[in-house]
C-alpha cells in the first residue's frame, strides 16, 4: 500500500515551523502560569468574588493550575501537529515533490 501525500510541500513545511512556535510559546506560557506569575493576575483571578482570604487563594490557586494543564494540553495537540506536518514532509520527499 502506498501512502499519498495529503498536505503539499509548502504547506506542510509551514505546518510543522508554525507548531514548533505553537510548542514553545504554549510551553513557556503554561510554565509562567504554573508558577503563578502576576502577569495574568487581572485575567485569571476576574470571576473570583469570595471575601474570605483562604478560600480566595484556594480558588486563584485553583484557576491557575487549570489555566496551566489546558496550556500544555494544547502544546501536546501541537506536538502531534508537529508530527504530522514531519510526516507529509516525509512523503512529499519520498514522492520527488520536495
Amino acid at each position: 500500500m502506498k501512502l499519498c501525500p495529503i498536505c503539499g510541500p509548502k504547506l506542510s513545511v509551514c505546518c510543522a515551523v508554525l507548531s514548533v512556535w505553537g510548542i514553545v510559546m504554549l510551553a513557556i506560557l503554561g510554565g509562567l502560569l504554573k508558577i503563578r506569575s502576576i502577569a495574568f493576575a487581572e485575567d485569571i483571578l476576574a470571576d473570583i468574588k469570595s471575601v474570605d482570604l483562604d478560600d480566595f487563594g484556594r480558588q486563584a490557586t485553583d484557576k491557575y493550575d487549570n489555566a496551566a494543564y489546558s496550556t500544555w494540553v494544547a502544546a501536546v495537540i501541537y506536538v502531534l501537529t508537529l508530527a504530522f506536518s514531519l510526516f507529509q514532509a516525509a512523503l512529499n520527499k519520498r514522492s520527488g515533490k520536495l
